[in-house]
């Protein structure tokens, strides 16, 4: 997965986007000030850098400029303000960043910019050989479910928490959002679908808590009511 460097000297934002972006797979390394930024930019080449325009010492669009000038800009920014105007989300594309995301940032909007600027980084190039033979397992696994569903009867021991033993067999982050699925939904029908306690049990923030389940395309919608 790719190396991404959050900037924000809010220590909320960065510890949300360190928990969404590290579930996703991904190294995340974090700087509070343009300071850090420049001392991590200096030790490591990051896939993706995600640039809070408002910070203290010096602004996102000065260090996005100075990175700019000094040829270090080989890497696609993202840009991150609640309170940034038109006029500065111009500015910031013209020097060279390559989007721009409002806060509060949510979710989905967050994973999708993610997603795309990736794959316009220059360093973040997934080989060839790899996506081959990811294609090759997931046809050949497809196929042996597909296969073992029309001969086989379900057997008792086969399935864990409703994930079929031969999942094991697919790519890390198909069966990882299959196992989380089925946790999830697992945890929910055990405590009665409480938001408050699956937080408790599983360590996670029920913000952050929502925000995983609706990736993972569980309905909350009946504890909505909930307090």
């Amino acid at each position: 997965m790719a190396s991404i460097l959050v900037v924000d000297d809010e220590m909320g934002i960065r510890e949300l986007l360190n928990e969404i972006l590290t579930d996703e797979g991904h190294t995340v390394y974090a700087a509070e000030s343009a300071i850090q930024a420049r001392t991590i930019r200096e030790q490591m080449r990051p896939d993706l850098v995600l640039l809070d325009i408002w910070m203290p010492d010096t602004d996102g669009i000065t260090l996005l400029k100075e990175w700019s000038k000094t040829g270090q800009l080989t890497m696609p920014v993202v840009m991150m303000s609640g309170h940034a105007t038109i006029d500065t989300a111009v500015e910031a594309t013209r020097i060279g960043a390559l989007n721009f995301l409002e806060k509060p940032i949510a979710l989905q909007k967050l994973l999708k910019t993610v997603s795309k600027a990736l794959e316009s980084s220059p360093k973040y190039v997934e080989p060839e050989e790899e996506r081959a033979v990811q294609s090759s397992a997931t046809a050949a696994a497809a196929k042996s479910h597909s296969n073992e569903a029309a001969v086989t009867p379900v057997v008792e021991g086969e399935f864990i928490s409703g994930i079929a033993k031969t999942y094991f067999d697919l790519p890390l982050r198909e069966a990882r959002d299959l196992f989380e699925k089925a946790y999830f939904e697992h945890q929910m029908q055990i405590m009665g679908g409480s938001m408050t306690k699956i937080s408790d049990y599983t360590g996670l923030e029920r913000t952050h808590l929502y925000r995983k389940l609706k990736a993972l395309g569980i309905d909350t919608s009946r504890n909505k009511g909930e307090q």
